[in-house]
């Protein structure tokens, strides 16, 4: 996977995520900064290039595996259900 990948994986995610979030959808997420879909994406993004370089420093997988796209996926999620719950609860 390559960093285009990775941006829109992270990106997807992001946008799905705060689209599908719970909370968000019950009108709780403020209309501020981080309540908006560009926190949820970035946090996306964000959360899939820190996945792939944790893995690769670790030497968990190599670039292209097919964990790498399951691990940088999960983390993804975590990371902006997180968020958006964060955003939510201000």
């Amino acid at each position: 996977m390559g960093w285009i990948g990775l941006i829109f994986l992270g990106a997807v995610i992001g946008a799905a995520g705060w689209w599908l979030h719970p909370l968000r959808r019950a009108g709780r997420v403020a209309r501020a900064p981080a309540g908006r879909i560009w926190t949820a994406i970035g946090a996306g993004i964000l959360a899939t290039v820190v996945a792939r370089m944790l893995g690769n420093i670790v030497d968990v997988y190599h670039d292209g595996d097919t964990l790498e796209w399951l691990a940088c996926a999960v983390f993804a999620l975590v990371v902006v259900t997180t968020t958006v719950g964060l955003a939510a609860r201000r």
